[in-house]
């Protein structure tokens, strides 16, 4: 499917990209991560496309709906909090993979003089490890995580914060994300907003969600600015 047609913007400064979804496939990650507290903890395994549909907004928010979606007692939330974050240092990047287009996509927005920021609600050392591990960590010159500001997207504090550390006024910073976390902080925040269509969207239809653009590959992107 095409790219969508270029929207009207002022000039813009800089470009905010999220990570799980948009610049990398982390799902591979997220169940092992996950199998491995269930299998800790003595709970049922979760199955991919329930996990998938879990994600996206941040860590604590993923082991609640898990322990919700297996019948677990919530009060057992600190314990699997625990076993998460052992599991999931062990396993950042080993399942995952980087989408393809998204090299391209970065250098070609880098290319246009854009400042990029990573921003995620995955939590920034696991952020940044995996921006390490997948070569695309010198693309940006911020990475901030869930755990950076007091509330996470589809808040948007974060960009707002993000926008602040880029020297980017909002209304010239692209927010380019997967989700309708990232759609929801963008226009709350008055940033210009573009979505992947291959991303987690909480098992719903990206284009459903209030967009400026939508794109197969962010090689596509820098064609709608």
């Amino acid at each position: 499917m095409p790219a969508a047609s270029p929207f009207r913007h002022p000039p813009l400064q800089a470009a905010i990209v999220d990570l799980d979804g948009t610049m990398v496939d982390t799902l591979g990650d997220f169940c092992a991560a996950l199998d491995r507290v269930a299998d800790e903890l003595a709970l049922p395994r979760v199955a991919a496309a329930e996990v998938e549909r879990m994600v996206g907004k941040g860590s604590e928010h993923l082991i609640r709906s898990v322990l919700a979606h297996v019948g677990a007692d919530a009060g057992r939330f600190e314990a699997a909090w625990a076993s998460y974050q052992r599991s999931y240092a062990e396993v950042n990047g080993r399942h995952a993979r980087v989408y393809p287009g998204v090299v391209q996509g970065l250098e070609q927005l880098r290319a246009r003089g854009l400042a990029l920021a990573c921003l995620t609600n995955k939590p920034t050392a696991f952020a940044r490890e995996l921006l390490q591990a997948k070569g695309l960590a010198a693309f940006f010159a911020q990475v901030f995580g869930g755990d950076a500001f007091a509330r996470k997207k589809p808040d948007p504090l974060p960009l707002l914060a993000t926008c602040q550390a880029l020297g980017s006024a909002p209304a010239r910073t692209l927010m380019l994300g997967d989700s309708s976390n990232d759609a929801q902080a963008a226009r709350a925040a008055g940033c210009p907003v573009v979505l992947v269509t291959y991303g987690y969207n909480h098992g719903r239809p990206v284009r459903e969600v209030d967009a400026d653009g939508w794109v197969d590959s962010l090689a596509e992107a820098a064609a709608l600015l």
